[in-house]
């Protein structure tokens, strides 16, 4: 089996870090640790599970599976083809690199320009523009992806969040709260939920196809190998996010007393910086934020541009390339508060047959990889999820609230459970008939 040398798997990892690690990935772990305060460890177990364990768990996958479309095949084909473009469309140029975008200006410029052009579309669009061109340009070289993230931007990056960290720790910021809402009753649980925004277990679905790009232009070509330098390398990676979201998740925690409640983690992450920087803090938030949103939406565009380039081959990778980063720049436009309010309720459907999804892979071997598990699991889910997902544009379906734990937003697990079982029992049953009409063939034809 062909071994990747410790660096360049070091390379590789800190590329994959910087893929996932984007806009809700800064603003959600001090939100957390502000309103968790004392139990702020708790909720960052929770948040550690579903933002660091399934995106490491989805990589794991969809490596050994050879892909998410192969993956979700073993559902239905109908299903696999559905169930990708969309994963790949809501993750890309739809959502997720527009959010990214928004969060950069929104961070990164609107704090130093007047409010009479913050007001105006113009500064937005402008900076999108500017934005996207350095995505599009990086883009145009997806094998220089690891030389450019794994041993420029990341690092930047990494430097820049843990010096604020350790400059808290010669300026104390201030004491721990007690927790608030669902983080003083389930702080597991809740942090759980909000480890579900940072959307990095959809986008781990995606990356499968830029990271073993990268692989191979390494020499790493042997199928095993590139499984197997795939996990480790996304192993490191969680390992390092897990670092950071600690200490993102801390400064959020020991500001609440000093600074008091907050509408949000990008709000609680200023509060700080300011506090130990003063207003040129603004300028190293900026760098932060641009860096983070930057990489990730590059990410995403080149996955999603790869994925679709292998789908419609008729259609070039750079021309793919150029559409989705002219629709992300479009979509992008319409501002950061519109792309979450359709944001929530998109992951709200995918989120749970993800994860479903992810869960069944991993047990394959359990249930013989039987195709009634997989197609009856995924139905009962994603007929919760959808409905779930309506319900939030206002229409309502009173059977949801019956359901084990739809309240804390995982009404889907109960139904998926039993759809697993009944596939599971259905199999048994179909398998004996076959078995048994197999049996009674001779005798009839002997007769």
């Amino acid at each position: 089996m062909e071994k990747l040398d410790k660096k360049k798997l070091l390379f590789v990892s800190l590329m994959i870090f910087s893929m996932f690690f984007g806009a809700g990935n800064l603003i959600f772990p001090p939100q957390l640790g502000q309103l968790s305060g004392t139990n702020m460890i708790v909720s960052l177990g929770g948040f550690l599970i579903s933002a660091v364990g399934l995106p490491v768990l989805a990589i794991a996958v969809v490596a050994k599976a050879g892909g998410l479309h192969i993956l979700a095949s073993r559902v239905h084909p109908k299903f696999a083809l559905a169930f990708t473009v969309l994963i790949y469309l809501s993750i890309g140029p739809f959502l997720g690199i527009p959010r990214a975008a928004s969060l950069a200006f929104e961070m990164g410029v609107s704090p130093f320009i007047s409010t009479t052009l913050t007001s105006s579309r113009m500064p937005l669009f402008i900076y999108t523009l500017v934005y996207f061109g350095i995505a599009f340009w990086l883009c145009m070289s997806p094998s220089k992806l690891v030389d450019r993230f794994g041993k420029v931007l990341t690092p930047t990056l990494l430097i820049l969040i843990a010096s604020i960290f350790i400059f808290s720790l010669f300026k104390p910021i201030g004491a721990f709260s007690a927790p608030t809402g669902d983080y003083g009753q389930f702080p597991l649980l809740k942090g759980f939920l909000d480890g579900y925004m940072t959307m990095d277990a959809i986008a781990a679905l995606n990356f499968g196809i830029v990271i073993s790009i990268a692989l191979k232009q390494m020499g790493v070509t042997e199928e095993k190998s590139l499984v197997s330098n795939t996990i480790k390398a996304g192993a490191i990676a969680g390992l390092f996010l897990s670092i950071i979201y600690g200490m993102l998740a801390y400064l959020g925690a020991a500001s609440q007393v000093r600074f008091g409640a907050t509408e949000n983690g990008a709000q609680t992450l200023t509060n700080v910086v300011f506090y130990l920087f003063g207003q040129k803090g603004s300028i190293l938030l900026g760098v932060i934020f641009s860096l983070a949103c930057l990489t990730t939406s590059v990410g995403l565009l080149t996955s999603c541009s790869q994925y679709f380039a292998k789908l419609m081959p008729k259609i070039s990778y750079k021309t793919w390339v150029t559409m989705l980063t002219i629709s992300s720049t479009i979509f992008a436009n319409i501002g950061l508060t519109k792309i979450l309010q359709f944001s929530v309720p998109a992951l709200t459907a995918i989120y749970p047959m993800a994860i479903v999804l992810m869960v069944l892979a991993f047990a394959n071997s359990f249930f013989k990889g039987s195709s009634y598990v997989y197609l009856f699991t995924m139905v009962c889910t994603s007929v919760v999820s959808i409905l779930d997902a309506l319900s939030q544009f206002g229409l309502k379906f009173s059977l949801l609230n019956h359901l084990p734990l739809y309240s804390k937003g995982l009404g889907w697990i109960v139904p998926a459970v039993v759809g697993a079982l009944i596939g599971f029992a259905y199999g048994i049953l179909k398998d004996g008939i076959v078995e048994r009409n197999k049996d009674l063939e001779p005798n009839e034809t002997g007769m």
